[in-house]
């Protein structure tokens, strides 16, 4: 059997102590394999949100162990989990996340600025990755000349530059409205199918989730439910362009 690319092994969360203890994560056990769909979903409070930020190695477990491609990242110090971030994962936000008075390519860039690529190698990247995305001539304009699904596009872009092995996407359509966040959706499918990236998202959306082959329940900082799609959404629905513009 091929071995999980993630691995989450009696994973435990917990902030603060005594009184104001919160066991946010209370022994979670999680397998992903390279190239899936997942949908991570719950209430407010379930755990889904720090069980995201240690899978990104924004945070570190309290106890139990997360391997990513065999390595145990729980032992990694910061600057080695940041050099994994940086070659093996993009991140996609609800808020979009870009530097208002910065061009779609600029935006793009940053990453690949913070990994030290040349000039060259970060224009070539962004300029690929933007293409990917559906906004090959979009380049020069900053978020303020775009729609949400636009700058939402450009967010995407800037997350798969690098060339992750994982995206994780954070409400990725939170901010959009139905139309557009279908078009997200499609987009991050294709991303997935085509790819091969894998596809990490969080959302209290259903209708988003069907996307996902995998759908994830996390209550009250437990894994409740881990389960296959068993009719996943295949492709956005007809009528919607990934270029779309207006």
């Amino acid at each position: 059997m091929i071995p999980p690319l993630i691995r989450l092994l009696g994973v435990t969360k917990r902030y603060g102590s005594g009184e104001a203890e919160l066991m946010a994560l209370k022994g979670i056990d999680l397998d992903i394999t390279a190239g899936e769909f997942v949908a991570i979903m719950g209430p407010s409070g379930s755990g889904k949100s720090t069980a995201m930020n240690i899978l990104g190695c924004l945070d570190t477990p309290t106890a139990g162990q997360y391997l990513f491609k065999g390595a145990h990242v729980e032992a990694l110090k910061r600057d080695q989990r940041a050099r994994l971030r940086r070659r093996f994962l993009g991140f996609v936000f609800q808020g979009f996340n870009l530097l208002a008075r910065t061009s779609a390519q600029e935006n793009v860039e940053l990453p690949l600025l913070y990994r030290g690529d040349s000039a060259k190698e970060r224009r070539t990247a962004a300029a690929k990755a933007l293409q990917q995305v559906g906004l090959a001539g979009w380049e020069k304009h900053t978020p303020a000349e775009l729609s949400g699904g636009q700058q939402q596009r450009v967010a995407i872009a800037r997350a798969i530059a690098t060339e992750p092995a994982v995206v994780l996407a954070d409400e990725p359509t939170g901010n959009l409205d139905t139309k557009r966040s279908h078009e997200i959706m499609g987009l991050l499918l294709a991303l997935n199918r085509d790819h091969g990236i894998t596809v990490l998202m969080v959302t209290h959306e259903p209708d988003m989730a069907a996307y996902a082959r995998r759908m994830v329940h996390f209550v009250d900082g437990l894994v409740a439910k881990d389960m296959a799609n068993p009719h996943p959404i295949t492709a956005a629905p007809v009528g919607l362009s990934v270029a779309e513009t207006t």
